[in-house]
């Protein structure tokens, strides 16, 4: 199920667990229900997509307390927030550390499925960048050390005879590391090696260091 979309629902009560168990089941949405944040991590499977669907206040860590710390355990499940006492300064305190809703119980089964189809969307498009990001990283781990510097210092913005001058090369030599780099980071043009390069964040002076 790693590689199915489930939303992983946790809360101490096990009527409210038992019902929204019944509703995913009856749209044919895949879930996993557990009564603690302890429960949900013993069963966790890094890399499983879906999103999480949290209870604000349980036993032991709540979910405001749960949802600041999610990053340790490598989770990047979209967040929806439940709670049976919800208050604004609660709603803004889930939003500000990242949740994509906020549901004050009783809420309408409608008012679940929505949150849960655009929490599944979010799920879908960060697993699409990450996936795209990872691609970047280990094309570019494919560079040479020279190509690497070349890269740095041309998506800099600087011309090959500056490059040349800063790395003690020819032009032509500057030329060739210049093709040959995007050749392997698939690019077909300098604004799009630009991009790929803000997205690994090179920096103008990494090429002492790379």
């Amino acid at each position: 199920m790693a590689h199915e979309p489930t939303v992983f629902i946790v809360d101490d009560d096990r009527a409210l667990r038992n019902a929204l168990e019944a509703l995913l089941g009856s749209v044919g949405q895949p879930c996993k229900t557990f009564a603690s944040t302890q429960e949900f991590l013993a069963d966790w499977r890094t890399g499983s997509s879906g999103c999480l669907l949290l209870d604000v206040r349980m036993p032991g860590t709540n979910g405001l307390e749960f949802q600041s710390e999610i990053g340790r355990h490598n989770v990047t499940l979209p967040i929806i927030m439940m709670t049976g006492f919800g208050d604004i300064p609660m709603s803004v305190r889930a939003m500000k550390a990242g949740a994509i809703d906020f549901l004050a119980k009783p809420f309408r089964d409608q008012e679940l499925l929505d949150a849960i189809s655009a929490a599944l969307r979010k799920d879908a498009e960060q697993r699409t960048t990450r996936s795209e990001a990872d691609q970047v990283r280990m094309a570019y781990d494919g560079l040479t050390k020279r190509e690497r510097e070349v890269m740095v210092l041309v998506t800099s913005g600087k011309l090959n005879k500056q490059v040349a001058g800063d790395l003690g090369l020819s032009e032509i030599t500057v030329k060739i590391h210049r093709g040959s780099v995007m050749r392997k980071m698939g690019a077909r043009t300098l604004p799009e090696l630009v991009r790929m390069a803000d997205a690994l964040r090179l920096g103008a002076d990494e090429h002492s260091a790379t």
